[in-house]
Parts: structure tokens; sequence; C-alpha cells
């Protein structure tokens, strides 16, 4: 069963598939998700700005965005 994230959610850390997910979903590297799961724990937005930085946007910010557009 394929998994699917939603920013807000956790994932499964001990899951080769759900890393590789979020990696594509992200362009990031695995090893670049794996340290940011190290760093933040395994919140997909915690991650997600981990590896963007703080002075980006969200996926999660940008959906909100484009709905209220």
């Amino acid at each position: 069963m394929a998994s699917t994230h939603h920013p807000s959610q956790s994932i499964d850390t001990k899951s080769a598939a759900d890393i590789k997910e979020l990696a594509r979903k992200l362009d990031a590297t695995h090893e670049q998700v794996e340290e940011a799961i190290r760093a933040v724990g395994s919140n997909a937005s915690d991650i997600e700005l981990h590896l963007k930085g703080s002075r980006s946007t969200t996926n999660a910010e940008r959906v909100d965005e484009a709905k209220r557009s």
C-alpha cells in the first residue's frame, strides 16, 4: 500500500518507502531526509522546514495561499 503524506503528518522513520516518498516530494535525497529526521523528528512539516530553511514557505502554506486566491 502506498503512503500519502500530508505536510503536518508524521512519517514512519523506519520505512524506507516513506522516506523515499517524502524525499521525492521535497526534492531532496534520502540521506538529506534521514539527517533532517535525526535533527527535528518525524513530523513532515518540520522536516520540510529543516531542509528548506526557516525563511521558506511550506507546502501547506502555499496550498492555503492558493485556496485564498
